[in-house]
C-alpha cells in the first residue's frame, strides 16, 4: 500500500438500521473509489451505539482538502440519516508500521 500523507476520521449515529446502512455504503463505494488521492477507506460500526465511522488514507493535503470541499462529503449526513453533524478529524501520518 502506498504510504499516506493524511488520515480522516468521519464519525457519526445513523438513524438507520444497519441493513439499510451497509446498502446505502455500497451505492456510494464507487464514488469513493475513484476519488483521486484516496488511498484506502475504512468502514466502521459499532452495533452498540449504532454509531458509524469512515476512516480514510490520503496520499497528500490537497487530495484531503478537495475531498472536504466536495458534494460528496457533504452529502454524508443526509445518505446515512445522520443524528446531527458528522464529527470530523483530519490528522498528519506521521509513520506507518508497515
Amino acid at each position: 500500500m502506498k504510504q499516506p500523507a493524511m488520515a480522516l476520521h468521519v464519525r457519526f449515529r445513523s438513524k438507520l438500521p444497519f441493513e439499510e446502512m451497509v446498502r446505502v455504503l455500497e451505492a456510494r463505494a464507487p464514488d469513493f473509489a475513484a476519488l483521486d488521492g484516496l488511498i484506502q477507506k475504512y468502514y466502521l460500526h459499532d452495533p452498540q451505539t449504532n454509531e458509524v465511522a469512515g476512516f480514510y488514507l490520503w496520499e497528500s493535503a490537497d487530495a484531503l482538502a478537495a475531498y472536504s470541499k466536495s458534494e460528496l462529503r457533504a452529502s454524508i449526513a443526509k445518505a446515512y440519516q445522520a443524528d446531527g453533524e458528522p464529527r470530523i478529524e483530519a490528522y498528519q501520518v506521521i509513520r506507518s508500521l508497515r
